[in-house]
């Protein structure tokens, strides 16, 4: 080949590779950072192919946004739990102060019941709603709309009396109908599958850290000058400035947070749902005929039971058989409830140590921990019945050991729906929350029906020996037929031809 022809050759292709980069540079710039996003994820799925592990950073987005979303269940379960002391100072006719007002209500379990009326109905729609659209502004709302009723119940209680109460908390049951099933949305999301159990116990112990606070909080406030009205407007203020926090602070997935690190993302992508993509079809029928997820049900309805019974009747079987005053009633019942806190954090920490290190399958360690969750306190109840008023250490020390060892369900059966489907994790809580809590709804009313004089602890037998058979059978299904693993219909379209709008 001649020079000139070979000048000519080299001139068109530094000519040709001028104009290659042109046209790259002059791309849409979201173009091409999606595509360097896109190599940037290529290039860290080669390097975890050949890495140990990759484990994300030990403290990353994913850990700020799960305790975030936690502070806001946990101050809805506040303005949700409060109630048990409150109602017991509201209708305390021997109140020392004559500045608040007191009432001759003889509905109080109806009171208490009646959250439920409006939070059972709607959560599977709330959950499809979640899955759809994302769940940060349901929770937020959900926030928002509960703590402005939770301001209003003083104020109508005293010129419209308990039906006001009643219909301000079933409307608060309604807004909170959006929280437990949008949140799971959140966990599917946000949640890598060896920090599950760990996750989920500190969403699960919500729950006890809410009543410890709510009790030991709403006892000396309903005891002091400013009286039973202030258990509502401090909850609420708390509720409204998180929920404004929230509002900066929170995201529905590692895909939409805009200061996520692209390692930590990728980590959490690899074992939990990608939303990016379309919508799945959700397969109703495959899920309406599941049995592991009957079994589920059955058993997470037991443990509902077994829990709001205990939280909203320990403070009256404190306070009417065991006759603890209110500030005494409330740093009781928060005790009582501390103890299940600390007992779900242990138990959720050596679930996690001995999945994690293989010394048990996920399967197995999810059956024993709510073989101890259900099991144990359906032995403790049997001997709390046998308790008096003479016996008010042995009443509390079941009352312990019963409260205390239903935490050990927080690490296995309340996060197991998120583990058979958490494609569809949303629409699996509220189909299951919604169920369970009818007997949420009941238990108040099951004392009204069984407890005829709630100062006699005959008549509270009943209803342990009930709880007790209740928990146990709870138990048994689960061990019998639940399962850790994905349903096959988790990811059955994916398999087939690709993810369906």
């Amino acid at each position: 080949m001649t020079r000139r022809g070979s000048t000519t050759i080299a001139g068109e292709l530094v000519t040709f590779e001028q104009t290659r980069r042109t046209s790259q540079t002059s791309k849409d710039p979201e173009d091409v950072k999606e595509a360097e996003a896109n190599e940037e994820l290529k290039r860290l799925n080669d390097e975890e192919s050949t890495a140990p592990t990759n484990n994300g950073p030990k403290f990353g987005k994913r850990h700020i946004q799960i305790f975030s979303y936690c502070f806001l269940l946990f101050i809805n379960l506040c303005m949700r739990l409060h109630i048990s002391l409150t109602v017991l100072a509201m209708i305390d006719s021997a109140n020392p102060n004559k500045n608040v007002p007191t009432f001759n209500w003889t509905n109080k379990n109806v009171i208490l019941s009646s959250f439920f009326w409006g939070y059972i109905a709607p959560q599977i729609i709330t959950g499809w709603l979640a899955t759809q659209y994302g769940p940060k502004w349901f929770v937020i709302g959900s926030t928002c709309v509960t703590s402005f009723i939770e301001f209003l119940i003083p104020t109508l209680a005293v010129h419209f009396g308990s039906t006001a109460v009643i219909v301000c908390r079933m409307l608060q049951g309604f807004s909170q109908s959006f929280l437990v099933p949008s949140l799971g949305c959140v966990f599917s999301r946000w949640v890598p599958v060896s920090e599950r159990a760990r996750a989920g116990a500190l969403m699960a112990a919500c729950t006890p850290m809410a009543t410890i606070i709510s009790m030991s909080v709403a006892g000396p406030l309903a005891a002091s000058s400013y009286g039973w009205p202030l258990n509502f407007y401090t909850f609420g203020c708390v509720a409204v400035v998180w929920s404004a926090i929230g509002v900066f602070f929170n995201y529905s997935s590692p895909s939409s947070h805009p200061n996520i690190s692209q390692l930590e993302r990728t980590f959490i992508i690899k074992t939990t749902v990608n939303t990016d993509g379309p919508q799945r079809k959700t397969p109703w029928g495959r899920i309406l005929t599941s049995a592991p997820l009957w079994s589920l049900k059955y058993s997470y309805t037991s443990y509902v039971l077994l829990t709001w019974m205990l939280l909203t009747q320990i403070p009256s079987y404190l306070g009417k058989v065991l006759q603890f005053n209110i500030a005494t009633n409330g740093y009781m019942t928060s005790f009582i409830f501390f103890f299940q806190w600390m007992f779900a954090g242990l138990m959720s920490i050596l679930s996690d140590y001995l999945t994690n290190n293989n010394y048990l399958r996920i399967t197995a360690a999810r059956k024993i921990f709510t073989a101890i969750g259900l099991g144990v306190p359906a032995v403790a109840m049997i001997f709390l019945a046998q308790c008096t008023k003479d016996s008010s250490t042995m009443a509390v020390t079941w009352l312990l050991v019963s409260v205390g060892a239903e935490g050990a369900c927080m690490c296995s059966l309340v996060i197991n729906a998120l583990e058979i489907a958490p494609n569809f994790a949303g629409i699996l809580q509220g189909f299951i929350n919604g169920f369970s809590h009818v007997f949420a709804l009941l238990a108040p009313l099951l004392v009204d029906i069984f407890v005829k004089d709630e100062n006699d602890p005959e008549e509270w037998k009943k209803i342990f020996y009930l709880i007790s058979g209740v928990a146990f059978s709870g138990a048994l299904v689960f061990v019998a037929f639940s399962t850790a693993e994905p349903l096959p219909w988790n990811d059955e379209e994916e398999k087939k031809d690709g993810i369906k709008s």
